[in-house]
């Protein structure tokens, strides 16, 4: 009996000291910031403000075309992007000072947004018609009237349309999306400590660099996942503005210059779709009209 006691005793005091010693290496650590040169050079802050441009830029190119189905003047899209681009920016200035956890709280918002756009377009595409012009849950929200489903219900919708079924196939094709999906909300809800950890920029964690890793493809692959809804269901979307520009100082427009496809457009295709996602983007090129290389 003795003997257990003494042996359960030494267990104790073997933890009390180790647990001791962890804590004395924390604070010996924290007493400088381990933000290097390394970190705020990762590529991750170079896809944040190419991302954040295009959505500046794709909101100005989309905002002529009206939306049809809701009552709003201009294109409600365009404001989607504009904000995007803003949680885009916050992003990335949380995340230079080494804030990783609350970075993916903004990316767990990204992917929400995205999710919100893909929803209120296919339900305005199912929905809308002339005898149903205004399509009242969508101009509800715009209004401020209702709130649109949780997000479970709007994935649901998503993944169980015809008009997307090719596209979903491609992109639920493994659990990428899934884990993507769980780190946002492991991180939002702290369900694991290492994700309190995450947002310490002064605590020494010798795997940082592989959690900006992890989270400069998650970005990426939200990033991938809403362009190819959306090129896929408003291919026009894609369309860049030498037609209306010759319209509008009463030039003949180029024949076939309506499925000119914007450079930036090209661009984004060329650099993250094509060159990530090769089946997502023939998926896209032998759907549309519009001249994408």
């Amino acid at each position: 009996m003795k003997t257990k006691m003494a042996n359960s005793k030494a267990l104790v005091l073997r933890s009390f000291h180790e647990t001791a010693q962890h804590i004395t290496q924390s604070i010996m650590h924290k007493k400088k910031s381990r933000i290097d040169n390394t970190y705020k050079k990762h590529k991750v802050f170079a896809q944040l403000s190419e991302y954040a441009d295009f959505y500046k830029k794709f909101s100005f190119s989309i905002f002529s075309f009206i939306t049809q189905g809701a009552k709003s003047i201009g294109n409600i899209d365009s404001y989607v992007c504009s904000s995007i681009q803003g949680t885009l920016e916050s992003i990335k200035d949380i995340l230079i000072k080494g804030r990783i956890n609350d970075a993916y709280a903004l990316l767990r918002k990204y992917y929400d947004s995205t999710i919100i756009n893909v929803y209120t377009n296919l339900y305005f595409k199912d929905n809308f018609s002339i005898k149903n012009f205004v399509v009242e849950k969508i101009d509800n929200w715009l209004k401020g009237k209702d709130q649109l489903p949780e997000y479970r219900i709007m994935s649901q919708y998503i993944r169980s349309s015809k008009e997307l079924s090719e596209i979903n196939e491609l992109l639920y094709k493994d659990k990428t999306y899934n884990r993507t999906r769980e780190r946002c909300n492991n991180h939002t809800h702290y369900n694991f400590y290492q994700n309190i950890l995450l947002n310490d920029n002064e605590l020494y964690l010798k795997n940082r660099l592989e959690f900006l890793n992890t989270f400069s493809k998650d970005l990426e692959n939200i990033f991938i996942l809403h362009l190819s809804y959306i090129f896929y269901l408003n291919n026009h979307y894609m369309m860049s503005s030498d037609y209306i520009d010759c319209l509008d100082c009463g030039i003949a427009p180029e024949e076939d210059s309506q499925y000119f496809v914007a450079p930036f457009v090209q661009d984004i295709f060329d650099t993250v779709i094509k060159k990530n996602r090769i089946d997502l983007a023939e998926k896209i090129k032998n759907k549309t009209s519009m001249k994408l290389e």
